[in-house]
């Protein structure tokens, strides 16, 4: 059983440690442990897309909280929660981080911030069906992963495409059918929220900031194997 009341919890020493801490968590409900620490419950996730996460976060020890680097930066592991349905299947794509519209000279998928981002992963799988209430949703096992070497490919072919598109100027081209597994979507609080990009004449230009998120296609196989379902 986990203490009634959760303080700062410092971060996991190593895999094992983060392993156990997030098996300990299956089977609570998100108002269950909300209320061991305080945290108050939002009506909805509409505005709060990333309540879960932080609930989380704060049982598991994390650390980055905003920052670019891995949410357990000091053993490589980064968290990801994901809402899915009573068959175990994801309901939503998964953000991955922000894609860098500028600046890209000298990147490779080796040295890229989605393959960092995605190196090692603690996957959270929570109930995210909207019939049931938020507070009322359990959360599932985890499961630490890393890409194996065809989801490796896959990603990277992926990446290769869609960066090949921002550094060429074509930005705005990019729709959420790119990609087989990997995607970009406008990121953005309003449509105010504006970043500089390329444009098609090399042109600096203005647009929606954009974010990586991994697809239902890629996530789903991923949790049915180790869930074999």
């Amino acid at each position: 059983m986990m203490n009634d009341v959760i303080d700062r919890v410092p971060p996991p020493q190593n895999e094992a440690e983060l392993l156990a801490r997030a098996t300990a968590l299956a089977g609570y409900t998100l108002g269950e442990l909300a209320l061991r620490i305080g945290l108050p419950v939002p009506r909805n996730l509409q505005r709060d897309k990333g309540w879960v996460g932080m609930l989380l976060e704060r049982y598991l020890g994390a650390s980055a909280g905003s920052k670019p680097e891995q949410d357990f930066a000091e053993i490589g592991v980064e968290l990801k929660t994901i809402p899915v349905d009573a068959a175990g299947r994801p309901l939503e794509t998964t953000f991955v981080c922000v894609a860098p519209l500028t600046g890209n000279s000298g990147v490779t998928w080796l040295n890229s911030h989605v393959r960092h981002k995605l190196a090692r992963v603690l996957w959270v799988p929570v109930e995210g069906e909207r019939s049931i209430a938020l507070e009322q949703r359990r959360v599932g096992a985890a499961l630490l992963w890393s890409p194996n070497a065809d989801e490796e490919r896959q990603l990277q072919n992926d990446w290769e495409e869609l960066m090949d598109m921002i550094v060429l100027g074509q930005v705005d081209r990019i729709t959420a059918r790119h990609g087989e597994v990997l995607q970009i979507r406008p990121k953005a609080a309003n449509s105010k929220a504006l970043t500089e990009a390329i444009g098609r004449n090399g042109q600096p230009v203005m647009t929606l900031p954009r974010g990586f998120y991994l697809k239902k296609t890629f996530t789903a196989p991923l949790l049915a194997r180790h869930f074999l379902l």
